[in-house]
């Protein structure tokens, strides 16, 4: 049966199996490099998260969906007028500094959470100030 089959065809149906057996093997394995969380999905829905190492996934079932650093984050809050309890008008800006403790209230807990840590910091400049 095989006899009869044109050698470049066999050629280009060996590649194509090769291609997707690479593309399988390639999709099976996640290094996650030091202070790096992977948030996996399996089929759209939270499964785990993969901390800092060598992971094995299951091609096509799972996929990493959120990407986040655990190292501290230094983010500039904009600059803002604040009048003071003895009526001086003062503009006040600062930097705040974050860190990611828990990746998965990160990524479904928020949707933009370094906006919301601006703007709470933002809030408490102004509380203070004010």
């Amino acid at each position: 049966m095989l006899a009869n089959v044109n050698p470049a065809v066999l050629t280009i149906i060996l590649v194509g199996i090769l291609l997707f057996a690479l593309i399988i093997f390639f999709k099976t394995i996640r290094i996650v490099p030091q202070k790096m969380a992977f948030i996996i999905e399996r089929l759209g829905k939270y499964s785990n998260t993969l901390e800092a190492g060598f992971h094995i996934l299951v091609p096509f079932l799972d996929r990493v969906s959120y990407k986040h650093t655990l190292k501290e984050q230094a983010i500039d809050v904009p600059p803002q007028q604040c009048i003071t309890k003895d009526n001086i008008a003062v503009e006040v800006d600062g930097i705040l500094y974050m860190q990611v403790v828990d990746p998965k209230k990160a990524s479904y807990g928020i949707n933009n959470y370094p906006f919301a840590s601006r703007a709470t910091g933002s809030n408490h400049y102004e509380e203070r100030n004010g």
